[in-house]
């Protein structure tokens, strides 16, 4: 069986919504925002990057919320995908590969478009630590 996609990705959660993005390559399908480390990069570096290119914002705070395996919605591969919570000070713009963003509560609009990882189990952690609505 083929190596899982190594992903690392920000749950960023503000005012009871998390921060979903979406590719141009597929802009009906939303995940959170994140991506592949490069060479020599841990978890905590690849992050900053990513939210850096993808959306112009610095996270902070990061903080490990759990290791997700999953499908990957768009390559259709197995996919581990390292979870931290982080927070942002700056307002998310989408740029680089990036469609669209959104704030979800997981039962809104945005809640039929979600990618499997993030309705399936991030959205529940995120409940049971309080971070989200019920």
């Amino acid at each position: 069986m083929a190596s899982p996609v190594v992903v690392v990705a920000a749950a960023i959660v503000v005012a009871g919504r998390l921060l979903v993005v979406s590719k141009k390559a597929a802009p009906d399908v939303f995940y959170l925002p994140g991506g592949k480390p490069e060479a020599g990069e841990n978890a905590e570096q690849t992050l900053v990057r990513e939210l850096g290119e993808e959306l112009g914002v610095m996270p902070a705070g990061l903080r490990l919320l759990g290791q997700v395996e999953e499908v990957a919605a768009i390559e259709k591969v197995p996919m581990r995908m390292t979870v931290f919570t982080a927070e942002i000070g700056q307002d998310p713009r989408p740029a680089a590969e990036l469609a669209a963003l959104g704030w979800t509560n997981g039962t809104d609009r945005y809640a039929p478009l979600l990618a499997p990882a993030v309705s399936g189990q991030v959205i529940p952690l995120l409940r049971s630590m309080g971070r989200l609505p019920e």
